[in-house]
């Protein structure tokens, strides 16, 4: 499976993921070739791009829980824009607490890993769907951490409402490629600018600004590069599981530079970075979500591409693997023999072919004239 953007799409692409109008409505399923009608469709609902099949990629399998998750998704983000409109509008939140309880009812509570799914994303619902995707990772590391219930519902009212004042900018800019200095300057701004919005909206739980605001904080200095002033105030339990989900979304997810990162190599930039990352938000994120389950085809450092056969619980970064040039096994857990073997990302692309620039080619034809 790979990103394509829409500009790239081409007729017979084979879908991933399906396509749903602005209502809801399924218009193309999985495995669908694209047709000029579809890539119109896709054009008209200002997608920003849509995940399609190799020619030589079988249809992934689908759960019924992986179903009712799309569903979830595609329902409830309804919910998030009407709050969030309802806040700009008239600075009222009508049912936010209610949505909040929700997204924990149906993924706060789960005693299993999930496929967490990116949904496809247009410059219109690009804020919409981030924040409902932030707040189902809120509920369900809340949940692993063991957060106590009023400041898990806290915290996921704070991922809903955290990128309100992303609206008041130029839609243009949450999908554009090669954002400018500039341009990135002044979707800092119109973020900040919902703090005011937050602050009156929820003047009777100041803890929402708090959460928002000490997120902002350490995600601008995690992005410059900045120390962290360990003199500074301490963070709350909410803002750092919110910068957690926040981050892992916003790079996984369909954004501005149009490729997203793939979900292992963020997990391990987060890894890497424990002064910006809370160590035990990240873990339970580990623990959240399905990252390298059974069937999953990775790339070793040895250079081999493998198919995960078994995960590993206490390090998922270490499964076993059947490599495809050898046909052999390996279990990575066997630090003892494989300790110089490790998995340097997930697959990206099931076509092997060889791809020979023009200058090669033009070579190799020289020579076999002579």
């Amino acid at each position: 499976m790979k990103f394509v953007k829409t500009e790239d799409l081409k007729i017979g692409m084979r879908l991933a993921k399906p396509i749903y109008n602005n209502k809801g409505v399924l218009l193309y399923d999985r495995n669908s070739k694209l047709t000029q009608q579809g890539i119109e469709s896709v054009r008209n609902f200002k997608l920003i791009g849509i995940y399609i099949l190799e020619p030589a990629e079988p249809l992934p399998p689908q759960t019924e829980e992986d179903i009712e998750f799309e569903k979830f998704q595609m329902v409830t983000v309804f919910s998030v824009e009407e709050e969030l409109k309802s806040i700009i509008e008239r600075g009222k939140n009508n049912r936010i607490y209610a949505l909040a309880e929700n997204i924990i009812r149906s993924y706060g509570r789960l005693d299993h890993k999930i496929n967490f799914l990116q949904n496809l994303r247009s410059k219109e619902d690009f804020v919409y769907k981030h924040s409902l995707n932030v707040a189902i990772l809120t509920a369900m590391i809340c949940h692993k951490m063991n957060v106590r219930k009023e400041d898990a519902t806290e915290a996921v009212v704070c991922a809903i409402v955290h990128d309100i004042g992303k609206l008041n900018a130029d839609p243009q800019l949450l999908v554009k490629d090669d954002i400018t200095e500039e341009e990135e300057m002044e979707l800092r701004s119109a973020e900040y600018s919902g703090i005011g919005l937050i602050e009156s909206t929820f003047a009777a739980s100041p803890n929402i600004k708090r959460v928002v605001m000490q997120t902002y904080k350490r995600l601008d200095a995690y992005r410059k590069g900045e120390e962290i002033d360990k003199n500074s105030s301490k963070m709350v339990i909410g803002a750092k599981v919110l910068c957690v989900a926040e981050e892992y979304d916003r790079m996984t997810a369909i954004n501005s530079a149009g490729e997203p990162q793939s979900e292992l190599a963020q997990i391990r930039v987060m890894r890497s970075n424990p002064m910006y990352f809370e160590p035990a938000a990240v873990e339970a994120l580990i623990q959240s979500i399905n990252l390298l389950s059974e069937g999953t085809c990775v790339e070793l450092s040895t250079g081999e591409k493998a198919l995960v056969i078994a995960p590993n619980d206490s390090n998922i970064f270490r499964p076993m693997v059947l490599c495809f040039s050898t046909n052999t096994i390996i279990d990575l857990a066997m630090t003892a023999l494989y300790h110089d073997i490790e998995i340097v990302d997930i697959m990206k692309t099931f076509d092997n072919r060889y791809v020979m620039s023009d200058d090669e080619i033009k070579a190799a034809m020289g020579k076999t004239k002579e």
